[in-house]
Formats: structure tokens, sequence, C-alpha cells
């Protein structure tokens, strides 16, 4: 890109692929989403680096992967990794800052846990933590200036801890009228900002960059109660993984899924979460139609480009599990993708292998902005246009490192396998073409030894290229080739005597 484009960037947490039209599905859930995937291009095996948000959210900011940019985990379950991203990274916030855009996020910040987005050059206040800061002043005072009531939850929905405990609260009804929640809230700021940007804009022509980053639709579901019973439960599907065993799994996963309290909750109460959690989607995608019609409003479509993704996905009852955590399924490291440019062709998608980290390379192309030589991404204006490069990736990775607890995990995922290596227990490998709802694991299965095999040695050759230490755990537990450096990291590695 030679231009200088503006962009508004919407980003939502916790977000399943499935809850949308354009992705298939047929409940009306999205009407401004779909709307924006018809207007531009659709990623259709778009991945988190890392299903967890800190991470995700340092390797969108800084465009490396996690095991680079060293911010592993949510501070909130921190398991003693760093709270902080350190400056190693120059995040494109800044290099946009510098080169004379106006810079703005309203919004999830969550990359750390003191510093915010005004120490990385983003206009815009800190809004801490991992769900809706309902007890932040300007959400307050926004409240109150509005007559607005404060929030308060009735009818909360919770399944039993294995303690005997109530579990985790899943979903509730917020006692406000949806202008009064905290998504209408940030919208409102982000419009207010965009205006302040347009007014710069035509008077010297400076560009800008607007972000607004949902806490939503991640759990509990805690909505007015037109959108928690918006979708009947009836429509809702239940995924073939509910009937999970773990049979042949790590042993984790079944863990996970006492924690989430999934066996203590009826099946019409898994259905109406479903169909709560879509409710959800919907809250968002009417905020998002009004920042499309904000942007119409202040004659900035044609010159904007507009994109929206996620941290990760949710599980929502898939594989008996909720929320997030060490099991590296579809459900949760596959997230949607949407990007508009102008000047573009509509109704595009794109089957190629693309990450949070080339939306980092994206901005900074829209900006006219040279990629940074160090990142792990890539520009998807080529794409959007209809030009991939004959070299794009052909398969992805991705890595874990712990929520509650240290859990290293990596993960390599082909356009028909997945992999899943975890060193303290057993691996994963999964066909995708004949088991899309990754039941079966065939790790061990000899039908397909020649495919571990290739699985294997790829992902070591990604790891040990990028520099990954985990690769030395493959070195010497699995086929990945052959020894060809000194394992031991002693200077006395392979000295012959004289």
């Amino acid at each position: 890109m030679t231009t200088r484009s503006n962009m508004l960037f919407v980003m939502t947490d916790q977000h399943r692929v499935d809850t949308l039209g354009c992705y298939g599905n047929p409940n009306g859930t999205s009407p401004h989403l779909d709307a924006l995937a018809e207007s531009g291009t659709q990623f259709d095996a778009c991945y988190t680096p890392s299903a967890i948000c800190t991470p995700a959210r340092a390797s969108l900011l800084t465009g490396v992967l996690p095991y680079r940019h060293q911010l592993l985990a949510n501070y909130e379950r921190n398991v003693g990794y760093a709270e902080e991203l350190s400056d190693e990274f120059t995040p494109f916030s800044q290099r946009l800052r510098e080169s004379g855009y106006n810079v703005g996020l309203e919004g999830k910040w969550h990359v750390g846990r003191q510093r915010g987005p005004g120490e990385f050059g983003f206009d815009g206040s800190h809004y801490p933590g991992w769900h809706n800061p309902i007890a932040h002043p300007e959400y307050r005072s926004w409240l109150a200036e509005r007559g607005f009531p404060e929030p308060t939850i009735t009818d909360e929905v919770r399944g039993t801890f294995p303690n005997g405990e109530p579990g985790n609260l899943l979903a509730g009804v917020l006692q406000q009228p949806p202008e009064a929640t905290f998504e209408h809230f940030l919208t409102d700021r982000t419009i207010a900002r965009l205006e302040e940007y347009a007014r710069d804009h035509r008077r010297d022509g400076t560009p800008f960059y607007l972000a607004t980053h949902f806490f939503g639709p991640h759990l509990p579901y805690l909505l007015p109660a037109e959108y928690l019973h918006r979708f009947d439960p009836g429509l809702v599907t239940l995924p073939a993984s509910v009937a999970e065993t773990f049979a042949g799994k790590p042993p984790v996963q079944q863990r996970y899924s006492e924690h989430w309290t999934h066996d203590t909750l009826s099946e019409d109460t898994r259905r109406w979460l479903v169909a709560a959690y879509w409710g959800y989607v919907a809250l968002i995608d009417e905020q998002v139609g009004r920042l499309v019609d904000a942007l119409h409003r202040l004659g900035l479509w044609e010159s904007t480009a507009v994109a929206f993704t996620a941290d990760h996905g949710e599980f929502t009852g898939a594989h008996r599990l909720h929320d997030k955590g060490p099991a590296m399924y579809e459900d949760i490291y596959r997230i949607p993708g949407l990007l508009r440019v102008p000047g573009t062709d509509g109704g595009r998608r794109s089957e190629a292998f693309t990450s949070l980290v080339d939306y980092t390379a994206t901005i900074l192309d829209l900006a006219g902005l040279e990629p940074d030589p160090e990142a792990d991404g890539r520009s998807l204006v080529p794409i959007a246009a209809g030009n991939e490069p004959t070299d794009w990736r052909q398969d992805i990775t991705a890595e874990f490192h712990g929520h509650h607890f240290p859990y290293p995990q990596r993960m390599l995922r082909t356009r028909r396998y997945k992999l899943v290596v975890n060193p303290e227990s057993v691996n994963e490998l999964y066909d995708l073409e004949t088991d899309p709802d990754e039941m079966h694991n065939r790790y061990q299965d000899e039908d397909i030894a020649g495919v571990r095999t290739d699985l294997l040695h790829r992902l070591y050759e990604h790891l040990r290229e990028s520099g990954d230490n985990f690769h030395h755990w493959m070195t010497s537990m699995y086929p990945v080739g052959g020894k060809s450096y000194d394992t031991s990291l002693s200077d006395f590695e392979g000295v012959q005597h004289q």
C-alpha cells in the first residue's frame, strides 16, 4: 500500500465463528457483521496465536508470537509469568502515532496489569480486567448523566463445583435497558472519538486508527432480558462433541470440564446458554452497525478500512467445556476474521491460514509503513485485493502456556490434520476431514504413523526456525529428523581427543 488509509478496528472477546451468519449461523445473529463481510474479505482459516486474552492481545499489539513477547497469561490467573509487556518490541500504535496518525482505542485492553493504552500511544481510557468494568467511574458518570440505572443481576445461572460449592457465574438477567449497557457505552465513546478524528481529517487530512474492543461475548452472559431470551433454545443444535468421553485424551480436559461444571447443568440449560450467547453476539452486532452508520454519516466510509476479529473463541459446551483452557480445539483457536479495504472488491472469501499477527502487519501496511522485519505476521491487504502471495503459509502454529496453572502446549494445523504436543501428557492428532469435531485422538493410530511423523517434524522445524525453545523437548522425545545440534548446550559436546 502507498496510501494512508483511515482504519476502524473492531475486536470482540471469546467469540465463536459459528455465531455469525457469514460463517454459517442461520438465525439472524449478526446482520451488520454479515454486511461487513459482504463488503470485504472473509478469512475462513483465521487463528489466534494463543487462546487466552492477554497473550493474544499482546501479539496483536506487537506483531510477534507469545513466546517472544513473553506476556503469557492473564494477570488475574497469573502462574508466575510476566504481568507487564516489555519494551523489546515496538507496538504498532507507536509507529502510527510517530507517522502522524490519530490513534485511539475504546474498550478492553488486558495487555498488562498497570500499563494502559495511553502508555502505548493510544487515546482512550484504561478499562482494566477481563470483563465489563462496570465500576469504572467514567461508565458510572455516563449512566448518571443519562438517568440510567446502575447494573444489577438477577436470575443467576451457575453449576456446581466438584467441591460442592456454587460454580462460576455463567449467565444472568442484567436489569438495565440496552441503551445503558457497557457495550452501548463503549460505542458512544467510540463515535465521539470518531467525530473528533473526522474533524481533524477534514481540517488537514490527518488519518486515524480507531479501535473498539468489546468485552463480550465472553461469559458470563449478563444481558437485558430481551437479548438473553432473544433466541429460542429450540433453535440450538448441540455439537457432536457434547458426547466427549475424554478417552485417550489429556486428563486435564476432564478436570476443566469439572471446573466449568458442565455435567451439573441440564441439557435444557446448556441449550439455553448457547442461545443466550447468540443474544450477546446480537447486542454487539447492533453496536457494530452504529459504528458503520457513523462512518457513513461522517463521510468516512470510502476512505476507511474496517476490520473485525476476536482474541480467541469459546467452548459453550463443546467437548463438555466452557470458557477456554488447555485444549487446543477449533472451538477456541479458530476466530472470525473480516477485512474491508477501500478500493477492493467485496464478497471475497479466503482459505489462507491467517493469524492475529497478520492484522498487525495489515494495519502498518494500510498506513503506508514498512512491516517490522522482526514481526511474525504478513499483511492481509494483498489477499483482500485478490492477490494471495504464492508463498503464503501452508499451515499454522499456536501455543499455550497455562491458565490457573502452567500447562505448555504447541499446535500445528494443516488443511486436514491437527497435531497437539502435550509434554506432560498424551499428544493429540486429529483428522479434521473425517472427524471435524475432534472426538478421536489418532496419535497412537499406526495406520497414520507416517502422518504423525511428518507433522511432528514440521512442527519441530517451525519452532526451531522461529526460536521457540519448546523444540528442545521434541528433539529427544519424538522422531523429528535426527539430532543436528548440541542438545546438551555444552562446549564439551563433540570435542575430540587429540
